[in-house]
């Protein structure tokens, strides 16, 4: 049997009063991928900032390599060969790539010569293990998202690392960066590493996991190989009982065209044309680069169309500001969620007031009864499980702080829905809940542009698929016509 390399027996962990775990245990293998997954709010986070010194547990032990750890703390956690590659990147967004490597890795005197190509060098050959191609001069702020990640793998790689934790490593990775990832791993657990995989993917977790272990509301509620369990029994281990679908699309007749763009181009987006009616779910697919996301902004005024018409219900409008989009009543909810969807240090109340400050204010002051009932109503509308919308944003999961950002569109009355990648980091209970949430909205009358890198999302929920290529659409599919390949191969750039 392959060496344990990290033991944790009996871990508890409360905040004020609440049980986060519950006596969870929990081993690693040498050169084993071993999955957590479980939905939000289950532990998983607080497992692993435990493992890393980040909180420290009411009761358990922690052994690393067989030797117990009386004090773990990140420095003893980084020293005993333990890294962390988390959803969202810690960078410095203003220093270079080579920069932000060095920093994890560089020791020695403040005082000491730099070696500025050799820097760079150490990054770049780092990068390639990491399947990145990436200029390591490039400033961080110019990364995507997907891009910040690899740069997180290759400070891993780089720290010779024997524990890597990653947390929803492919959160907003294409399909051909996931199988770069993955390649990656492989060669991670061949040299001996042993990763703990957490996703809310369970398609990956099959794909590249040896065993996978459940948690359950601060429990532990199994460990199995991946060979003995199917996609089936994992779910009713997370979540406790049988989903009835996670893409719970139903069929509605589309209405009148709500918005349409006719040869519309921005900085990056060209000569883009396409409508979404009342009632549509009209999706975006491509891959990273190809211009999604920056279509959402120009729809939006955060880069205004240079030249096209945009039509909101037949009539040609101006629109080169986010007010100016609110005011066509058209809504946004970002990819980056953390940093452009919810303000976390603000409480649920006031992010869902914050697109409609009008609704809530009376002679010119916020009406705080006003706001908190506004609150209160999408709270019930989305289930955003809380004990109160006075409560910080950011003590809430991944899945209802999504809710919360919806909601702050919702309140503005929207015409249309712009929603990019709206279940991205959540887990299977919460994705389900959030796909009925647009069916719900869909239903109402709403026309939502729906942009997502996952492709069973997209044939789920979308009633037609418009697939974007170096910021053009490439072609536009009707949900029957639809497949996997079909998007992929337009995707690419090949014909449709």
């Amino acid at each position: 049997m392959a060496e344990i390399v990290l033991e944790a027996t009996s871990i508890s962990k409360a905040f004020a009063g609440v049980k986060a775990l519950k006596s969870v245990s929990f081993e690693l293998l040498a050169g084993e991928v071993h999955a957590v997954i479980g939905e939000n709010g289950a532990g998983k986070s607080t497992l692993i900032k435990i493992i890393t010194g980040a909180v420290a547990a009411d009761a358990g032990t922690i052994k690393v390599r067989g030797e117990q750890v009386p004090h773990m703390d990140p420095r003893v956690s980084k020293a005993l060969g333990i890294a962390a590659i988390y959803q969202q990147p810690s960078l410095f967004p203003d220093l270079t790539v080579a920069e932000n490597i060095a920093l994890a890795l560089e020791g020695g005197s403040a005082w000491r010569v730099l070696d500025w190509k050799g820097r760079s060098q150490r990054a770049a050959a780092l990068l390639e293990r990491a399947g990145a191609s990436i200029d390591p001069e490039r400033l961080v702020a110019t990364l995507s998202m997907p891009e910040q990640q690899l740069v997180e793998i290759a400070k891993a790689i780089g720290a010779e690392a024997r524990i890597v934790i990653m947390d929803e490593p492919t959160a907003s990775l294409t399909e051909r960066e996931v199988e770069s990832l993955f390649r990656v791993i492989a060669r991670l657990r061949s040299d001996g590493v042993g990763v703990i995989y957490i996703s809310h993917r369970l398609e990956e977790v099959a794909a590249v996991a040896d065993r996978v272990t459940v948690l359950r509301d601060g429990e532990s509620i199994g460990t199995k190989r991946m060979d003995e369990v199917d996609r089936a029994e994992l779910i009713r281990m997370m979540v406790g009982r049988e989903l009835e679908s996670i893409f719970p699309k139903r069929e509605i007749v589309p209405g009148e065209i709500v918005l349409e763009l006719r040869d519309v181009s921005s900085s990056v987006v060209r000569h883009v044309s396409l409508h979404v009616r009342k009632g549509e779910i009209l999706g975006i697919a491509g891959l990273v680069g190809s211009g999604r996301t920056q279509l959402a902004e120009t729809i939006f005024g955060l880069t205004p169309a240079e030249s096209g018409e945009i039509l909101l219900r037949g009539e040609r409008v101006t629109i080169s500001s986010p007010s100016d989009a609110i005011r066509w009543r058209i809504g946004y909810v970002p990819e980056d969620r953390p940093r452009h969807g919810a303000i976390l240090e603000m409480s649920i109340a006031i992010n869902t007031s914050l697109a409609n400050l009008k609704k809530v204010a009376k002679g010119g002051l916020i009406d705080r009864t006003e706001e908190r009932d506004l609150a209160e109503r999408f709270a019930r509308q989305l289930r955003i499980k809380t004990p109160s919308v006075d409560m910080e944003t950011g003590a809430l999961s991944g899945g209802n702080q999504q809710k919360v950002a919806l909601a702050r569109w919702l309140a503005i009355d929207p015409a249309v829905l712009i929603l990019d990648e709206p279940t991205q980091g959540v887990d299977v209970g919460s994705k389900s809940e959030i796909h009925s949430l647009m069916a719900d909205l869909a239903e109402q009358g709403l026309a939502i542009v729906m942009i997502s890198s996952e492709l069973p999302e997209l044939l789920g929920m979308s009633d037609r698929i418009a697939v974007m290529h170096a910021g053009t659409i490439r072609g536009t599919l009707d949900r029957k016509d639809a497949t996997q390949q079909s998007i992929l191969a337009m995707a690419l750039g090949h014909a449709a």
